[in-house]
């Protein structure tokens, strides 16, 4: 499953289906089925179109940023658990630094919960990823990290070899049975909230949903968009593959709903 879920991905993406649009275009034009290749260098050409120069991507990104609010800060806590996702694995796997990523507001959110409620615990999920599984993952990189803000180690529960959201939750599960530890804020990017609250949900696992790492200003409408088209990209990319994930996960059964709120 998890080497599918990479190998869907990897073809899936919109650059990619725009790519793989334009070899069928020219293989078809080389056997001269004419009409075949026009209409895949038409679906080339919409799907480039509709994913660099419009704010689609940034459209569906805000539905997914908006399904879960944020809170106010609580009276007390006692634990978080925070969703890995955050670090540049293969960079400080190999340069033994602290660089985070688009991802790493995840782990600068937990930081300033953990400095305001300094007797909470903090389970960090998230082990390495990547198809090769030879690169530290960011329950790893925590134990660098937050003893450098203050932060004791022991404060830390590690999730080491989760590699997918699902495994997030089935792990962390019996990490916070052993713990015992209970009733915990779930910290992740606000587009990943809905998948991740489904599978905890379907689990049985008791979390209060607290999204961070927000893509959108809230206030995107469907337009023309010829000012960033590398920004428009990213974020078609990140909305349809959480939506591939919503959706194969429902029907694997590994969610409580399809968008869950």
């Amino acid at each position: 499953m998890f080497i599918f879920s990479k190998l869907v991905w990897i073809f899936g993406q919109p650059l990619s289906l725009a790519f793989l649009l334009v070899v069928v275009a020219l293989i078809a034009g080389l056997v001269r089925f004419r009409i075949i290749s026009l209409l895949a260098t038409a679906c080339a050409g919409l799907v480039l179109f509709l994913t660099l120069y419009t704010t689609s991507g940034n459209y569906l990104l805000q539905g997914l940023e908006d399904r879960f609010a944020k809170p106010q800060d609580p009276a007390e806590l006692t634990c978080m658990i925070v969703l890995g996702g955050g670090f540049e694995n293969e960079v400080n796997t190999s340069r033994h630094g602290i660089e985070m990523n688009a991802g790493g507001d995840r782990f600068i959110e937990t930081l300033r919960l953990a400095q305001k409620y300094p007797q909470s615990r903090i389970l960090v999920s998230g082990g390495d990823g990547s198809m090769s599984g030879v690169y530290e993952g960011d329950a790893a990189m925590a134990e660098r990290f937050f003893p450098l803000f203050g932060v004791a180690k022991e404060r830390l529960v590690q999730e080491t070899t989760s590699r997918t959201t699902f495994e997030n939750a089935v792990n962390t599960k019996d990490l916070l049975a052993s713990q015992g530890l209970s009733n915990c804020l779930l910290i992740t990017s606000g587009y990943h909230m809905p998948r991740s609250v489904g599978i905890f949900r379907k689990l049985g696992i008791d979390v209060t949903p607290w999204p961070t790492d927000y893509r959108t200003d809230g206030r995107e409408r469907l337009a023309l968009d010829f000012t960033q088209p590398s920004r428009n990209a990213q974020n078609m990319a990140t909305a349809i593959r959480e939506w591939f994930g919503l959706v194969g996960y429902y029907f694997a059964g590994r969610t409580s709903e399809l968008y869950p709120r």
